[in-house]
């Protein structure tokens, strides 16, 4: 005889099995939810407007080819507006209304680091798709974009060739320029020259006639810049008009990032030298087919620029993750994303290094010509050693902190 309290579990089992198709069912009909936060008002709208049409991009892209797992993807998105203040609230929001399965978004290194530990903690993966300063120490974070490594060492060694050994350095005042800063003063001193000084500047600062002046006085062969965002556009045009872009070159490690060379005249900007992942004269047939999708779908690829590319790239190297891991559960995708994964996108292989979770990519050293980014030398594949030096996720994958080159 079966007793009540066996006659409840019998019952309850059995609902449960019954249940279990459903369940299985209504899950497969919901979509997956990619969230997305990103500046696409207010100040830094150059980096997210083109960054949130890419993400668009893709999506419809894997949405047209099926979707993931034979589910939709519906892209959740919030416009931080430029606000550090605003990427906290967005993110607990898509922690706790949207529940969504992932997070593509961040443009500033203070807006990724007001949101990565709201994710962490909640066991969502993050993509953090913009070039950085390097040593982010992070399992649940993906970060695809160029570091000093990548970047800063392919630009200093070939300005200091080209231009002189002295140099004077310029700086956003926050934690991208400040690092950033430090490892151009390290790659200047592997390549036999001197910092004479550096400065930094908050974000809204728009006057560099003082800065101009003492630039003049300590006479460097070469001015190294950092500097972020629309106020800081000024000191191009400043220097160009106090007749100083002709008699001290300049290498930058934002400009042209986004698109700035656009805004800034030919004589403004012709001959300072750049150097990021994407150009768009890359030959291969993935950066071709990438510039006529966005054709098709948004019309001007002149909007396109690094940012864009790199969220495009993310978005497709966490779809290859859920496809490999065949759920978009955390773990299982994390393990995927370990496996030594890779896409070809616009600007060539992106492979994740499982040591670190930063991308190893193609990088392209640029001159500004005529508001274009021409290609002086390619360099293929080069690994983010600068985090390489100190993160190491696979020996201590509960590490969590950001390091810093110590000079």
């Amino acid at each position: 005889m079966i007793n009540r309290r066996q006659f409840l579990a019998t019952t309850a089992a059995t609902a449960g099995a019954l249940a279990l198709p459903s369940i299985r069912a209504a899950q497969a009909s919901e979509p997956i939810k990619l969230g997305s936060i990103l500046d696409v008002s207010g100040i830094f709208d150059a980096y997210g407007k083109p960054m949130d049409m890419a993400a668009t991009l893709a999506v419809e892209e894997l949405n047209a080819g099926g979707g993931l797992l034979g589910r939709q993807i519906q892209k959740v998105s919030y416009d931080t507006q430029s606000d550090m203040a605003l990427y906290t609230q967005f993110a607990q929001q898509l922690v706790r209304s949207d529940q969504v399965h992932v997070v593509h978004g961040g443009i500033l290194s203070a807006s990724r680091e007001a949101i990565r530990p709201t994710l962490r903690k909640a066991k969502i993966p993050y993509f953090y798709n913009v070039l950085y300063e390097g040593g982010v120490c992070d399992r649940n974070i993906v970060c695809t974009g160029i570091t000093p490594a990548q970047q800063i060492e392919v630009l200093v060694p070939a300005a200091i060739e080209k231009f002189g050994k002295k140099v004077y350095v310029l700086a956003a005042d926050y934690n991208y320029g400040q690092i950033t800063a430090k490892w151009m003063s390290h790659y200047v001193s592997q390549s036999g020259g001197s910092v004479l000084a550096t400065e930094f500047f908050p974000l809204d600062v728009s006057d560099f006639g003082a800065t101009i002046a003492k630039i003049q006085e300590a006479k460097p062969d070469l001015v190294l810049s950092a500097l972020v965002g629309g106020a800081h556009l000024s000191f191009y045009r400043q220097w160009a008009a106090a007749g100083m872009k002709d008699r001290i070159p300049l290498a930058s490690s934002t400009l042209g990032s986004g698109n700035e060379h656009l805004v800034l005249t030919p004589q403004e900007g012709n001959g300072i030298m750049v150097a990021y992942s994407w150009s768009p004269s890359i030959d291969a047939p993935a950066a071709k087919a990438f510039l006529d999708k966005w054709k098709a779908r948004f019309g001007d690829v002149a909007t396109i620029n690094e940012f864009a590319v790199n969220n495009y790239q993310g978005i497709h190297l966490w779809a290859e993750a859920v496809k490999k891991a065949n759920t978009v559960d955390h773990d299982p995708v994390i393990e995927a994303l370990e496996s030594g994964l890779a896409i070809d996108g616009p600007s060539g292989k992106v492979t994740i290094d499982p040591q670190t979770h930063h991308a190893v990519l193609d990088m392209q050293l640029m001159e500004i010509r005529d508001q274009s980014l021409a290609v002086i030398k390619s360099f293929s594949q080069r690994q983010p050693i600068d985090t390489q030096k100190f993160c190491d996720l696979k020996a201590n994958p509960d590490d969590n902190k950001q390091y810093e080159i110590d000079i």
